[in-house]
C-alpha cells in the first residue's frame, strides 16, 4: 500500500504490506490493509500495489476488491491477471466503482513467483517437482541398497529449505518401506521447522505402526492409488498447490509418462557407483527422437555437490540438431 509523494514519478511512501500466509488466511490486500491500520495510517486515496488480481469472490475469506474498496484505495497496481474464472473479475469491478487500474507490472516475473499457485487454476492438479538426488551415473542407491548420504550435509540443509516451502512431500510404499523417511522440515542441527508439509505415501502396501511417517511431527495422507493423475487431483481438491515428490524410481517414472512433472531438482554428487538403483525407472522413451527435454537454470554448487532446477520446454529437439 502506498501513497505517491509529489509527481507521479517520485518514489511512493510505503504505508502497509502484506502477504498471504496460507489457506483461509488473509490474501495480501487485507494484510497490507491491516498492517496500515496498525500504524495508525489512513489509506483513503492511495495505492495498492498488488502482484495478483485482487479477488472478487468469497472464498475461505472474503474479497479483497470490497476490502479495497471500503478502505477509499485510489489506485490499484497488479501485475497478473488472476487465473482462477471463480475469483477474476477483480479489474473491472475496481474500475465501475471509480478506482484506477493498471495490470502487466513485472507480469513476466510475477508469474514466476506464483507459477506453483496458479497451476491447480490453470490444469485442476497441483505444481509438482521432482527431486532426484544422484551419482554422476545417474545412481540414487548403491548395489546393496544403500544410499544415506549420497549427497552432503550442505545438499541436504538445501533441500529441507524446499521442503519447507512446498505443501506437501509424496513418496512411494516402496520408499516408505525401504528407507522409512520422516519427511519433515528440518534444520541442520535436526530441529524440526516451524511449518510442516503434508506427507502424502502412493501406494496399497500397509505402513508399519512403528513407520516415522505415522509420528505425530506432520500430517500423512496415504492414497490408496498408482493413477498419480487421480492421486494429484485428490491432492488439488485438498487445496495443495505445490507438492515435492521424492522417491522412488518407480513413482518418477510414472510421473513422467503422465507428463506431470513440471519441474527437476537434481541434486548431483560427485560419486561414481557403476551399479546400482536407477533414479527413474523407463517410462516409455524408446528413441532419443522421444526425449524428454528440459532446460537449466544456472547450476548452484553446493560443495561438494551441484544443484540444477531444471523447467519444462516446448523445444521439442535441442537447439543445433
Amino acid at each position: 500500500m502506498r501513497r505517491a509523494a509529489g509527481p507521479a514519478s517520485a518514489p511512493r511512501e510505503v504505508l502497509g504490506e502484506g502477504w498471504h500466509r496460507g489457506a483461509g488466511t488473509a490474501h495480501a490486500e487485507v494484510a497490507a490493509l491491516a498492517d496500515a491500520r496498525a500504524r495508525g495510517i489512513d489509506v483513503r486515496g492511495a495505492t495498492a500495489v498488488v502482484t495478483l488480481e485482487p479477488c472478487n469472490h468469497t472464498g475461505r475469506t472474503g474479497p479483497c476488491v470490497d476490502a479495497l474498496l471500503d478502505a477509499g484505495v485510489a489506485e490499484v497496481i497488479y501485475a497478473v491477471d488472476d487465473p482462477n474464472p471463480a475469483a477474476a473479475g477483480g479489474a473491472v469491478r475496481l474500475q465501475a466503482s471509480g478506482v484506477t487500474v493498471h495490470s502487466g507490472l513485472e507480469e513476466a516475473a510475477a508469474g514466476e513467483l506464483i507459477r506453483a499457485w496458479a497451476t491447480p487454476a490453470r490444469l485442476g492438479r497441483p505444481f509438482v517437482t521432482l527431486k532426484l538426488a544422484l551419482t554422476l551415473d545417474g545412481k540414487i542407491a548403491a548395489a546393496d541398497g544403500t544410499s544415506q548420504w549420497i549427497t552432503s550435509p550442505t545438499t541436504r540443509a538445501h533441500a529441507h529449505g524446499v521442503r519447507a516451502r512446498v505443501d506437501a512431500i509424496a513418496v512411494g510404499t516402496g520408499t516408505a518401506l525401504a528407507d522409512d523417511p520422516a519427511l519433515t522440515a528440518r534444520t541442520p542441527d535436526g530441529a524440526l521447522l516451524p511449518e510442516q508439509p503434508l506427507r502424502v505415501v502412493l501406494g496399497n502396501r500397509e505402513l508399519p505402526a512403528s513407520a516415522q511417517l505415522r509420528d505425530d511431527r506432520a500430517p500423512l495422507l496415504q492414497l490408496r492409488t498408482h493413477d498419480v493423475t487421480a492421486a494429484l487431483s485428490e491432492l488439488a481438491a485438498r487445496n495443495i498447490h505445490h507438492v515435492l515428490v521424492e522417491g522412488g524410481a518407480t513413482v518418477a517414472a510414472a510421473l513422467l509418462r503422465a507428463d506431470v512433472v513440471d519441474e527437476l531438482h537434481v541434486y548431483l554428487a560427485p560419486l561414481l557407483l557403476g551399479e546400482g538403483t536407477a533414479a527413474v525407472a523407463p517410462f516409455g522413451v524408446g528413441t532419443l527422437a522421444e526425449a524428454r527435454r528440459w532446460r537449466f537454470d544456472a547450476p548452484e554448487p553446493l560443495a561438494p555437490d551441484v544443484f540444477l532446477r531444471a523447467r519444462r520446454t516446448t523445444n521439442p529437439t535441442p537447439e543445433g540438431a
